[in-house]
C-alpha cells in the first residue's frame, strides 16, 4: 500500500489577482484584453485541467470585483453589513447603498442573480462590452448622477434629480469563508485554493452560514425587513420604492411581497424584472382581497424584459405566465446579459412610473392560438 505524505502531493496552481500579472490590461474602451494580443479577450481555457482553468478565471473575477467595487465607491456608495448587528470579522453579507438612503424620497433597490457577485451583472458582458457596461457602475451613475452622465435616460424633472437613493442587494455572496473572513459565491467557493491539487472541495458546515441570509430568498427578506422596513431611521417614512429584480432576485422579491403585501402596498411604486421566473398561478394566486390587490398591482405597475430577437422595448408574449406585460430586452442569447443590455429602457420606465403614480401598464387583450404561450397582442394602447 502506497501512502503519500502531504509534502509529496502536487501543489495547487496559483494565479495572482492582478491584471498585469495575469497578462491582461484595460483598453481605451474599458474592455479587458490580452497584453500579448490586444484584440483578444480573456482566455478561459489555458489547460486541459479544468481546475486550473477555474482558478485562473476566479483570479480574473477577483480583479474585476476590485475594479467594480472601487468605481462604485467613487460614486459614493457605502457598505452595509447584514445582519446589521454583525461585526467585520463575523459572518455577514455586504450590500451597497448610496449615502442619501435616509433622506431620499425614492429608493431603487436591485436584487441580482444568485450566481453573480455584488455589483456584477454578467462577467460575460464585462468581457465584451466593458467593465462599466457589464456591471452596476453605469446604472449607478445614471441613478445617482443623471445630470452628469451622458448615457443616462434623463426623464426625471430637475427637482427630483439627486433625491433618488440606490440599494444594491447581494443575493450571490452568501457563503461565509471562515479562513478568509469574507463572504463569497458558490463558484468562488469551489475555486478557492485547497491544500493540494488533489484535495476535494472545502466542506461546508453551519459555520459557513450567514445569519438570516442562508439563501437568496432569506437575503431578500432580510433587505426588506432590516433596511427598507426601518422607516424613520434608515429610510424616510414616506419613501417610495422601485424594485429591479434580476431572474431569481425578481422571483424572490415577488414572492416576499405576495406574502406581505398588506405591509408594503403603500410603499412599492413600481417593479421591473429581467428573465421573470415567478409563475402567476403560484406567487400571484388570488386567494383573498390582499393577494388580489397584489395581482392587480403587478399587472399594472410591473413589467418584465426577456430574451427575444425583437427590437428592444417591443412587446412579446408572457403576460399569461407572469401576470405582467413582457418586452424584448434586445438580448437574443444570454439571460444574464439582459440587464446590461436593457437597463436604460428599464430605468426610463421606472422614472415615468415614479413621476406619475396614475400611470398603468396597458391591460392588453390576448388571444390564445395554440396554448397559453401563443399570444397575439390586442389593440389597447399603453397608458404612458
Amino acid at each position: 500500500m502506497f501512502v503519500y505524505r502531504r509534502e509529496d502531493l502536487p501543489a495547487e496552481h496559483k494565479f495572482p489577482a492582478d491584471l498585469e500579472k495575469l497578462g491582461y490590461f484595460i483598453n481605451e474602451n474599458d474592455q479587458i484584453r490580452k497584453i500579448s494580443d490586444p484584440k483578444k479577450e480573456f482566455q478561459y481555457k489555458i489547460n486541459k485541467n479544468s481546475r486550473i482553468n477555474e482558478m485562473q478565471r476566479e483570479a480574473m473575477n477577483e480583479c474585476i470585483r476590485k475594479i467594480v467595487s472601487s468605481r462604485l465607491r467613487e460614486l459614493g456608495l457605502i457598505t452595509l453589513r447584514l445582519p446589521l448587528a454583525s461585526k467585520v470579522n463575523e459572518a455577514h453579507v455586504p450590500i451597497l447603498v448610496s449615502p442619501n438612503l435616509s433622506t431620499a424620497s425614492r429608493i431603487i433597490v436591485v436584487f441580482g442573480e444568485p450566481i453573480q457577485d455584488l455589483g456584477i451583472w454578467a462577467y460575460r458582458s464585462i468581457g465584451v462590452d466593458g467593465i462599466d457596461a457589464g456591471s452596476a457602475v453605469s446604472f449607478a451613475k445614471a441613478v445617482l448622477q443623471p445630470e452628469t452622465n451622458i448615457e443616462a435616460t434623463n426623464t426625471r424633472p430637475a427637482s427630483e434629480r439627486g433625491d433618488t437613493a440606490l440599494v444594491l442587494a447581494n443575493t450571490g455572496q452568501l457563503i461565509w469563508n471562515c479562513g478568509a473572513h469574507r463572504p463569497m459565491t458558490l463558484p468562488a467557493w469551489l475555486a478557492y485554493p485547497r491544500s493540494s491539487a488533489v484535495h476535494p472541495p472545502l466542506m461546508m458546515t453551519h459555520r459557513n452560514e450567514i445569519p438570516y441570509n442562508g439563501s437568496w430568498e432569506d437575503h431578500i427578506a432580510c433587505v426588506f425587513n432590516e433596511i427598507l422596513a426601518d422607516r424613520g431611521r434608515l429610510v424616510r417614512q414616506d419613501a417610495k420604492i422601485n424594485i429591479v429584480g434580476i431572474a431569481e432576485g425578481g422571483q424572490g422579491a415577488i414572492g416576499h411581497l405576495s406574502l406581505n403585501w398588506e405591509q408594503w402596498r403603500g410603499y412599492i411604486s413600481a417593479i421591473v424584472l429581467t428573465n421573470p421566473l415567478h409563475p402567476v398561478d403560484q406567487e400571484l394566486a388570488v386567494k383573498d382581497e390582499i393577494l388580489g390587490s397584489f395581482y392587480s398591482f403587478v399587472s399594472s405597475r410591473c413589467r418584465a424584459y426577456v430574451i427575444s430577437d425583437e427590437p428592444e422595448g417591443f412587446m412579446v408574449p408572457g403576460v399569461h405566465q407572469h401576470g405582467c406585460n413582457c418586452y424584448s430586452s434586445g438580448e437574443i442569447r444570454y439571460v444574464e446579459c439582459i440587464m446590461p443590455r436593457a437597463w436604460k429602457h428599464m430605468l426610463e420606465w421606472l422614472d415615468l412610473a415614479h413621476a406619475d403614480p396614475t400611470m398603468y401598464e396597458a391591460q392588453l387583450k390576448m388571444k390564445e392560438i395554440v396554448d397559453r404561450d401563443s399570444e397575439t397582442l390586442g389593440s389597447d394602447e399603453s397608458n404612458e
